[in-house]
């Protein structure tokens, strides 16, 4: 069990919104650039959202434009604004930092599902 608790998960419709949070122990914010990954079932995880510790974001080009990650350095904690939701966003998603890969054991993650 890694250092992460991500939660805000739920069940929505398509073109519906969630929020996803994740906390962290420690002062791992401040130390490193941070991603949010996700995995579909029988999918590979897959990164979709990073933010540096200067605030520079990148985003998938699958969720570009619909998903806004940022941070909040005074309580330690990372967001995923998730709007436009669509049916392939279903997965279950996880937050780590990241030098280029993933640094610390994963989290339970937090499921979001986007159905009709």
């Amino acid at each position: 069990q890694g250092p992460f608790v991500e939660s805000g998960g739920g069940l929505v419709q398509p073109g519906e919104s969630l929020r996803l949070s994740c906390v962290a122990a420690g002062n791992i914010f401040a130390s490193y650039d941070m991603g949010w990954y996700r995995q579909a079932p029988g999918k590979q995880r897959e990164l979709v959202a990073r933010i540096t510790r200067s605030g520079n974001t990148n985003y998938a080009d699958s969720v570009k434009g619909r998903f806004s990650i940022s941070r909040d350095g005074a309580d330690d904690t990372m967001y995923l604004q998730m709007n436009s939701l669509k049916s392939e966003d279903t997965a279950v998603y996880y937050c780590n930092a990241q030098r280029g890969v993933p640094l610390y054991p994963w989290g339970q993650g937090t499921q979001v599902t986007v159905s009709s």
